[in-house]
Protein backbone atom coordinates (compact mmCIF):
# COMPACT_ATOMS: atom_id res chain seq x y z
CA UNK A 1 0.00 0.00 0.00
CA UNK A 2 2.80 2.39 0.87
CA UNK A 3 4.43 1.94 -2.54
CA UNK A 4 1.17 2.89 -4.24
CA UNK A 5 0.87 5.99 -2.05
CA UNK A 6 4.40 7.09 -2.95
CA UNK A 7 3.65 6.67 -6.66
CA UNK A 8 0.47 8.71 -6.27
CA UNK A 9 2.39 11.37 -4.32
CA UNK A 10 5.02 11.65 -7.04
CA UNK A 11 2.32 12.01 -9.70
CA UNK A 12 0.46 14.66 -7.67
CA UNK A 13 3.62 16.68 -7.05
CA UNK A 14 4.59 16.44 -10.72
CA UNK A 15 1.12 17.53 -11.95
CA UNK A 16 0.90 20.41 -9.47
CA UNK A 17 4.39 21.60 -10.41
CA UNK A 18 3.59 21.27 -14.12
CA UNK A 19 0.38 23.31 -13.75
CA UNK A 20 2.11 25.95 -11.61
CA UNK A 21 -0.07 25.24 -8.58
CA UNK A 22 2.90 24.23 -6.46
CA UNK A 23 6.55 25.10 -6.86
CA UNK A 24 9.27 24.05 -4.45
CA UNK A 25 11.62 26.40 -6.31
CA UNK A 26 9.42 29.42 -5.54
CA UNK A 27 8.97 28.27 -1.95
CA UNK A 28 12.75 28.15 -1.53
CA UNK A 29 13.40 31.48 -3.28
CA UNK A 30 10.70 33.25 -1.21
CA UNK A 31 12.23 32.01 2.04
CA UNK A 32 15.90 31.88 1.05
CA UNK A 33 16.97 34.15 3.94
CA UNK A 34 15.54 31.65 6.42
CA UNK A 35 17.07 28.65 4.66
CA UNK A 36 20.49 30.35 4.54
CA UNK A 37 20.65 29.93 8.31
CA UNK A 38 21.01 26.21 7.61
CA UNK A 39 24.00 26.76 5.31
CA UNK A 40 27.32 25.63 6.75
CA UNK A 41 30.06 28.28 7.16
CA UNK A 42 32.50 26.35 4.97
CA UNK A 43 29.98 25.31 2.26
CA UNK A 44 31.02 28.03 -0.24
CA UNK A 45 34.70 27.19 0.25
CA UNK A 46 34.16 23.50 -0.37
CA UNK A 47 32.20 24.26 -3.55
CA UNK A 48 34.98 26.55 -4.83
CA UNK A 49 37.59 23.94 -3.92
CA UNK A 50 35.89 21.22 -5.94
CA UNK A 51 34.22 23.06 -8.82
CA UNK A 52 36.21 26.31 -9.12
CA UNK A 53 35.31 29.97 -8.73
CA UNK A 54 32.58 29.88 -11.39
CA UNK A 55 30.50 27.34 -9.48
CA UNK A 56 27.18 28.67 -8.16
CA UNK A 57 27.16 27.55 -4.53
CA UNK A 58 23.75 29.17 -3.93
CA UNK A 59 22.15 27.15 -6.73
CA UNK A 60 23.66 23.89 -5.44
CA UNK A 61 22.50 24.81 -1.92
CA UNK A 62 18.95 25.40 -3.23
CA UNK A 63 18.98 21.91 -4.77
CA UNK A 64 19.93 20.49 -1.37
CA UNK A 65 16.91 22.21 0.20
CA UNK A 66 14.64 20.96 -2.62
CA UNK A 67 15.82 17.37 -2.15
CA UNK A 68 15.20 17.64 1.58
CA UNK A 69 11.65 18.91 1.03
CA UNK A 70 10.86 16.18 -1.48
CA UNK A 71 12.12 13.56 0.97
CA UNK A 72 9.87 14.93 3.72
CA UNK A 73 6.82 14.98 1.42
CA UNK A 74 7.42 11.42 0.16
CA UNK A 75 8.03 10.15 3.70
CA UNK A 76 4.76 11.73 4.90
CA UNK A 77 2.88 10.04 2.05
CA UNK A 78 4.58 6.76 2.99
CA UNK A 79 3.24 7.08 6.56
CA UNK A 80 -0.11 8.69 5.64
CA UNK A 81 -2.16 5.56 6.36
CA UNK A 82 -0.95 5.55 9.96
CA UNK A 83 0.36 9.05 10.63
CA UNK A 84 1.60 9.92 14.11
CA UNK A 85 3.84 12.59 15.68
CA UNK A 86 6.74 10.12 15.80
CA UNK A 87 6.42 9.32 12.10
CA UNK A 88 6.16 13.03 11.23
CA UNK A 89 9.39 13.56 13.17
CA UNK A 90 10.99 10.63 11.29
CA UNK A 91 9.96 12.24 7.98
CA UNK A 92 11.61 15.55 8.92
CA UNK A 93 14.73 13.79 10.18
CA UNK A 94 14.95 11.88 6.88
CA UNK A 95 14.62 15.16 4.96
CA UNK A 96 17.33 16.77 7.07
CA UNK A 97 19.67 13.81 6.51
CA UNK A 98 19.13 14.02 2.74
CA UNK A 99 19.79 17.78 2.96
CA UNK A 100 23.05 17.12 4.82
CA UNK A 101 24.19 14.33 2.52
CA UNK A 102 25.66 16.59 -0.20
CA UNK A 103 27.56 18.58 2.41
CA UNK A 104 29.02 15.42 3.97
CA UNK A 105 30.00 14.12 0.52
CA UNK A 106 31.79 17.29 -0.52
CA UNK A 107 33.45 17.56 2.89
CA UNK A 108 34.70 14.00 2.46
CA UNK A 109 36.01 14.93 -1.00
CA UNK A 110 37.83 17.93 0.51
CA UNK A 111 39.43 15.80 3.22
CA UNK A 112 40.75 13.39 0.58
CA UNK A 113 42.32 16.34 -1.30
CA UNK A 114 43.17 18.51 1.71
CA UNK A 115 46.94 18.12 1.47
CA UNK A 116 47.00 19.25 -2.17
CA UNK A 117 44.64 22.19 -1.54
CA UNK A 118 46.50 23.29 1.61
CA UNK A 119 49.79 23.39 -0.29
CA UNK A 120 48.44 25.74 -2.98
CA UNK A 121 48.54 28.98 -0.96
CA UNK A 122 52.17 28.74 0.28
CA UNK A 123 53.19 27.63 -3.22
CA UNK A 124 51.46 30.71 -4.69
CA UNK A 125 53.05 33.08 -2.14
CA UNK A 126 56.45 31.52 -2.79
CA UNK A 127 55.94 32.23 -6.48
CA UNK A 128 55.37 35.99 -6.01
CA UNK A 129 58.56 36.60 -4.01
CA UNK A 130 60.36 38.13 -7.01
CA UNK A 131 57.43 40.45 -7.73
CA UNK A 132 57.33 41.61 -4.09
CA UNK A 133 61.03 42.49 -4.28
CA UNK A 134 60.32 44.95 -7.12
CA UNK A 135 56.81 46.17 -6.30
CA UNK A 136 54.64 46.90 -3.30
CA UNK A 137 52.69 43.93 -1.98
CA UNK A 138 49.29 45.03 -3.44
CA UNK A 139 50.84 45.69 -6.87
CA UNK A 140 52.69 42.35 -6.78
CA UNK A 141 49.47 40.49 -5.90
CA UNK A 142 47.58 42.32 -8.65
CA UNK A 143 50.19 41.35 -11.24
CA UNK A 144 50.16 37.72 -10.08
CA UNK A 145 46.39 37.10 -10.19
CA UNK A 146 46.39 35.72 -13.74
CA UNK A 147 48.98 33.09 -12.77
CA UNK A 148 47.41 32.30 -9.38
CA UNK A 149 45.54 29.00 -8.78
CA UNK A 150 41.96 29.33 -10.04
CA UNK A 151 40.53 28.72 -6.60
CA UNK A 152 42.15 31.91 -5.24
CA UNK A 153 41.66 34.33 -8.17
CA UNK A 154 38.29 35.71 -7.10
CA UNK A 155 39.42 36.23 -3.51
CA UNK A 156 42.68 37.88 -4.55
CA UNK A 157 40.80 40.30 -6.79
CA UNK A 158 38.41 41.16 -3.95
CA UNK A 159 41.37 41.76 -1.64
CA UNK A 160 43.11 44.06 -4.13
CA UNK A 161 39.89 45.99 -4.83
CA UNK A 162 39.39 46.52 -1.10
CA UNK A 163 42.99 47.71 -0.64
CA UNK A 164 42.78 50.03 -3.67
CA UNK A 165 39.58 51.54 -2.30
CA UNK A 166 41.62 52.89 0.62
CA UNK A 167 41.44 50.14 3.23
CA UNK A 168 45.04 49.93 4.49
CA UNK A 169 44.18 47.81 7.53
CA UNK A 170 44.71 44.07 7.92
CA UNK A 171 41.01 43.43 7.18
CA UNK A 172 41.36 42.70 3.41
CA UNK A 173 44.03 40.09 4.16
CA UNK A 174 41.99 38.52 6.97
CA UNK A 175 38.85 38.47 4.80
CA UNK A 176 40.81 36.49 2.22
CA UNK A 177 41.99 34.06 4.92
CA UNK A 178 38.41 33.57 6.15
CA UNK A 179 37.14 32.98 2.62
CA UNK A 180 39.86 30.36 2.02
CA UNK A 181 40.37 28.64 5.40
CA UNK A 182 43.23 26.41 4.31
CA UNK A 183 45.89 25.48 6.83
CA UNK A 184 47.91 28.45 8.15
CA UNK A 185 46.02 30.90 5.90
CA UNK A 186 45.62 33.39 8.79
CA UNK A 187 49.32 33.22 9.56
CA UNK A 188 50.35 33.66 5.93
CA UNK A 189 48.06 36.66 5.44
CA UNK A 190 49.43 38.32 8.59
CA UNK A 191 52.94 37.84 7.21
CA UNK A 192 51.90 39.37 3.90
CA UNK A 193 50.28 42.33 5.65
CA UNK A 194 53.36 42.99 7.80
CA UNK A 195 55.49 42.84 4.67
CA UNK A 196 53.26 45.44 3.03
CA UNK A 197 53.87 47.82 5.96
CA UNK A 198 57.67 47.46 5.94
CA UNK A 199 59.92 50.35 5.00
CA UNK A 200 62.25 50.03 2.02
CA UNK A 201 65.42 49.92 4.15
CA UNK A 202 64.10 46.87 6.02
CA UNK A 203 62.42 45.22 3.06
CA UNK A 204 65.25 42.78 2.33
CA UNK A 205 65.33 41.58 5.92
CA UNK A 206 61.55 41.15 5.95
CA UNK A 207 61.67 39.36 2.59
CA UNK A 208 64.16 36.85 3.99
CA UNK A 209 61.87 36.18 6.95
CA UNK A 210 58.83 35.90 4.67
CA UNK A 211 60.65 33.54 2.28
CA UNK A 212 61.94 31.35 5.11
CA UNK A 213 58.49 31.06 6.69
CA UNK A 214 56.73 30.21 3.43
CA UNK A 215 59.42 27.62 2.63
CA UNK A 216 58.87 26.04 6.05
CA UNK A 217 55.14 25.90 5.41
CA UNK A 218 55.74 24.25 2.04
CA UNK A 219 58.01 21.68 3.67
CA UNK A 220 55.43 21.07 6.37
CA UNK A 221 52.75 20.46 3.72
CA UNK A 222 55.02 18.00 1.88
CA UNK A 223 55.85 16.10 5.08
CA UNK A 224 52.18 15.87 5.99
CA UNK A 225 51.31 14.63 2.51
CA UNK A 226 54.01 11.94 2.64
CA UNK A 227 52.95 10.92 6.14
CA UNK A 228 49.37 10.58 4.96
CA UNK A 229 50.49 8.34 2.08
CA UNK A 230 52.52 6.17 4.43
CA UNK A 231 49.57 5.87 6.83
CA UNK A 232 47.32 4.78 3.94
CA UNK A 233 49.90 2.22 2.80
CA UNK A 234 50.29 0.89 6.34
CA UNK A 235 46.51 0.68 6.69
CA UNK A 236 46.17 -1.26 3.43
CA UNK A 237 49.03 -3.58 4.43
CA UNK A 238 47.40 -4.24 7.81
CA UNK A 239 44.06 -5.01 6.17
CA UNK A 240 45.77 -7.39 3.75
CA UNK A 241 47.56 -9.19 6.60
CA UNK A 242 44.37 -9.46 8.64
CA UNK A 243 42.45 -10.78 5.64
CA UNK A 244 45.21 -13.30 4.88
CA UNK A 245 45.40 -14.43 8.51
CA UNK A 246 41.63 -14.76 8.74
CA UNK A 247 41.57 -16.78 5.48
CA UNK A 248 44.29 -19.12 6.74
CA UNK A 249 42.41 -19.64 10.01
CA UNK A 250 39.19 -20.46 8.12
CA UNK A 251 41.04 -22.98 5.94
CA UNK A 252 42.61 -24.59 9.04
CA UNK A 253 39.23 -24.86 10.75
CA UNK A 254 37.69 -26.44 7.63
CA UNK A 255 40.61 -28.88 7.37
CA UNK A 256 40.28 -29.84 11.06
CA UNK A 257 36.52 -30.37 10.70
CA UNK A 258 37.11 -32.62 7.67
CA UNK A 259 39.71 -34.64 9.59
CA UNK A 260 37.38 -35.03 12.57
CA UNK A 261 34.54 -36.20 10.28
CA UNK A 262 36.71 -39.10 9.18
Amino acid sequence: MQIEMIIVAVLIIFLMSYNGQFSIKELISDNIQIFRKLKEDDWDFYIRSKYGENANSESIFAKRIRNGFLTIILALFFFISDLSPIKILIAFVAGFLVFKLDYLNIKSWYKSHIFYIDSMLPHYLKGIEILIQHYTVPVAIGKSINDAPDIFKDGLQEMINEINSGNDTIDPYMNFAKKYPVRDSMRMMRLLYRLSLGSQDRKQEQMLMFSRTISNLQQKARETRYKNRLDKMEGKTMKMLLATGFGVMVLLVIALMQMMSF
